[in-house]
């Protein structure tokens, strides 16, 4: 068993900046799965009631009445 330091601890530190990167594209991947989730649902709703608006006929408008 020959154990090494270099197995138990890291041999240089992550430097902030790498960190922060790492952070901001996660944050990005969300944001952006997010997005087209948000997206792809609103095509969907729209196309439903698109359909439904033409498979319902609209009333025609009643005329108004002078008093």
């Amino acid at each position: 068993m020959a154990d090494t330091k270099q197995q138990f601890f890291k041999p240089t530190k992550v430097s902030t900046e790498k960190k922060a990167a790492d952070t901001n594209s996660a944050a990005r991947g969300i944001v952006q799965q997010e997005a087209v989730a948000r997206d792809k649902k609103t095509e969907r709703l729209r196309a439903l009631r698109l359909a439904k608006e033409a498979a319902t006929p609209t009333p025609p408008p009643q005329k108004r009445t002078k008093k």
